[in-house]
């Protein structure tokens, strides 16, 4: 044999590790706990993910039909609880297990996906939305549930009892189990399309997490509030609340709860009628009385007794608006006639000859104006002119000096301080009418006395 002869392929190699995986008996079915890692969600097609822990990490792929079932949306860093087997993928040598089921790890799987389809559906508003008003007098009631439930036979006998002029028709539809979400919501459309009803009901008998869980799935949620019929929600026992709970128009603790939501009590509603047609037949007397006497006292009236009577009262006020028509005539035309008169002098005063001899005597009032305003100025000013010679002449520094002052210098500068000269230093002092040189013989730094 060649030495070549011992050497193995890559693909012998992978596939030999490949069947020892495969027929591993440990490796068939395993049990695995670990963390979500790079999970990017893929839409209706498989899924890969890894799952890890502090120190390994593992691939993973979840084939479609088996993440269908996952009742709950996986995210980075959820940690899970997984069932599956470990095999190898020859292409790239690498092993990794093939996903059957998932949960979360301390947290119950459909306690999670309710949470999350709860959130989902209040963020876009579905539990907000406007409700719908159940008709009072219903002729047709849709009911969406199992044929052979006890819910029906309850609705039944309470409409059959309470309202039996109501129509009930069945929409049977599975109630449990992984086909019957999409059953109901289908049940659902079509009662919506017959376009003859006026109330759904729909509902099942209560039961565990797992039995009413089609009622929380988001295909029965949409099919809900897209539903033209007002639903009313019968679903589990009081204490259990579900989507469709939370989505339906009315909520019922009970499918007899549901009914009698539904319908009225035939009877209250026949002793209501004739309540009313008492009430609208007495009513009608009471106005038929009144109008008899009302008819009595107007037949008895001097209108009907003295018909004539009926028009003094106009004869009257036409006689009062002829004299007052007459008055107001003369009025106006005297108003007239002075209105022309005021007219006509107006129209004498707007002629050329008087607006000119009214110019040249409002011309001559502005010149006599406007010298007595000259004249004002004029003195004005020079009466300020003086006083502003005054206050220049009393406020100037040489009459200030007349009166005995004089001021000190040294190299040009005023000498404001005994801090600014010292002993023997010669200064100028400076006199209304001239200056002298002085030597400073001593300082003394004590206020002179007033």
């Amino acid at each position: 044999m060649s030495d070549s002869q011992q050497y193995l392929t890559v693909s012998a190699l992978t596939q030999y590790i490949k069947r020892k995986f495969d027929v591993d008996p440990y490796l068939g079915k395993v049990y695995l706990t670990g963390e979500i890692s790079n999970y990017r969600p893929r839409p209706h097609t498989h899924q890969y993910f890894s799952l890890k822990d502090d120190h390994a990490k593992i691939a993973a792929i979840m084939f479609r039909s088996a993440f269908e079932k996952v009742k709950f949306q996986p995210e980075v860093g959820m940690k899970v609880l997984v069932v599956g087997r470990i095999g190898l993928y020859e292409s790239s040598g690498n092993y990794q297990i093939y996903i059957e089921r998932m949960e979360p790890d301390g947290v119950g799987a459909l306690y999670q996906a309710y949470e999350q389809l709860k959130q989902k559906l209040a963020t876009e508003g579905l539990f907000s939305a406007p409700k719908q008003p159940l008709p009072r007098f219903p002729k047709r009631l849709a009911v969406v549930t199992s044929q052979s439930g006890a819910v029906i036979r309850d609705i039944i006998t309470t409409v059959r009892r309470r309202y039996p002029i109501a129509q009930i028709v069945l929409f049977p539809a599975q109630v449990q189990g992984d086909a019957a979400a999409p059953e109901i919501a289908r049940q659902i459309e079509r009662a919506n399309a017959s376009g003859d009803f006026d109330t759904l009901i729909i509902g099942r008998g209560g039961g565990s997490i797992e039995d009413l869980w089609p009622f929380n799935e988001e295909v029965v949620a949409r099919a809900i509030a897209a539903s033209k019929l007002p639903v009313i929600s019968s679903v589990g026992h009081e204490t259990d609340t579900t989507i469709a709970d939370l989505v339906a128009d009315v909520r019922a603790a009970t499918p007899t709860a549901a009914a009698e939501l539904a319908v009225p009590v035939y009877r209250d509603v026949l002793l209501q009628l004739n309540q009313d047609q008492t009430r609208i037949f007495n009513g009608f007397q009471n106005i038929l009385r009144r109008d008899r006497q009302q008819l009595t006292k107007l037949t008895t009236s001097y209108v009907f007794m003295q018909p004539n009577r009926l028009y003094e009262g106009y004869v009257q006020k036409l006689d009062f608006l002829t004299e007052r028509l007459q008055q107001a005539g003369s009025q106006r035309l005297v108003q007239s006639q002075q209105q022309y008169q005021r007219l006509a002098q107006r129209l004498g005063q707007q002629t050329p000859i008087h607006r000119v001899r009214q110019a040249q005597t409002q011309l001559t009032n502005l010149q006599q104006r406007l010298q007595r305003g000259t004249q004002l100025v004029l003195t004005t000013k020079a009466q300020q002119l003086n006083r502003t010679i005054q206050s220049l002449d009393l406020l100037s520094p040489l009459k200030i000096m007349g009166r005995g002052y004089a001021f000190v210098t040294h190299d040009d500068q005023i000498v404001r301080s005994i801090k600014q000269v010292a002993e023997k230093q010669t200064v100028a002092v400076h006199f209304a009418d001239g200056e002298a040189q002085a030597q400073i013989t001593k300082i003394d730094g004590g206020k002179i006395n007033g």
